[in-house]
């Protein structure tokens, strides 16, 4: 399983973005991510990011398709993908009805259509050719002029199954947040899987979101967890996950505890088949975030 590190977060200055990505470096750690939600605009970031570090994988999970027309975001990512020297990873979904209704204005009754017809477009125009689709939610007509070393990889956000498949057959793997270990071995690795495999596919990448932070006082973690990311039990498709999980919310699927707790538990995410992960440390003190970094450190050099 490889280890990267969640930048961004809480950092709103690319200042901060950039020592983030650096630290990680230095950690060894297999790359950095960043989301794409109200701060600073992640392919930016992490082209500026990659003048920092020349090593690191760099990832962006996710963009959301509603907002972007897939000419806009394939132009702006192979651009970046040419600027890092080959090293990004893209991730889209369609993110959740809340935020493209009541912030984008559109709407959000076909959101696996609106992804397989935008995937239809994005991944020929990634690739150097043409796309070339009239679709009932996508038009996307043309070529890019954008010289690149390769394709970017694409994840796609996948929890249900008709998403799963999709990124089993179309792209090279899923991106997952707010998913616990025991959903993932049971619903979303199988599912994933055998839609590559019966699709001829390599393997897929199955990248799952964790939030940890080695502590003293995991009460006190979890208590902050729910006030930082309690929006995130409030959307639907998240509620599933953790329903799933049988949790009750995101501050349950915090792992927080000592440096042998944290280690148990990013290991059940690579026996559940997580093949990545990518770690957002918890906001607290510096001498926990120092422990866990520590950590991640640790677990990375001892990896196969």
């Amino acid at each position: 399983m490889r280890i990267a590190l969640n930048i961004g977060g809480h950092h709103h200055d690319l200042d901060s973005i950039r020592e983030q990505a650096r630290q990680a470096a230095e950690d060894g750690l297999a790359g950095v991510w960043m989301s794409q939600i109200f701060g600073p605009d992640a392919l930016t970031a992490l082209a500026l990011v990659g003048q920092d570090v020349v090593d690191l994988e760099l990832g962006v999970s996710i963009v959301p398709i509603y907002g972007r027309h897939p000419l806009a975001l394939a132009m702006q990512a192979r651009t970046v993908h040419a600027a890092v020297g080959g090293r990004l990873t893209l991730g889209i979904g369609p993110s959740h009805q809340l935020v493209v209704e009541a912030f984008y204005g559109e709407s959000y009754a076909k959101p696996y259509t609106r992804t397989k017809e935008y995937l239809a477009a994005l991944l020929p125009l990634l690739a150097g050719d043409a796309a070339d689709i009239a679709g009932d939610e996508i038009t996307a007509r043309g070529r890019l002029e954008i010289d690149a070393p390769s394709a970017p990889p694409v994840l796609v956000a996948g929890l249900g199954p008709k998403m799963l498949r999709l990124a089993g057959t179309q792209a090279a793997g899923t991106t997952l947040w707010m998913v616990g270990p025991n959903t993932i071995a049971e619903r979303i690795a199988p599912t994933i899987t055998k839609a590559a495999a019966d699709a001829g596919r390599p393997a897929p990448r199955i990248l799952a979101g964790v939030t940890a932070v080695v502590t003293d006082d995991p009460d006190a973690a979890r208590e902050r967890s729910a006030t930082e990311q309690g929006i995130y039990g409030s959307l639907p498709a998240y509620q599933h996950m953790m329903e799933s999980e049988g949790v009750r919310g995101p501050a349950d699927l915090v792992i927080a505890g000592s440096e042998d707790h944290v280690a148990d538990g990013l290991r059940r995410y690579a026996a559940a088949g997580a093949t990545d992960v990518r770690v957002t440390i918890l906001t607290g003190d510096d001498d926990e975030r120092h422990r866990t970094r520590a950590l991640l450190r640790d677990l990375r050099r001892r990896a196969p």
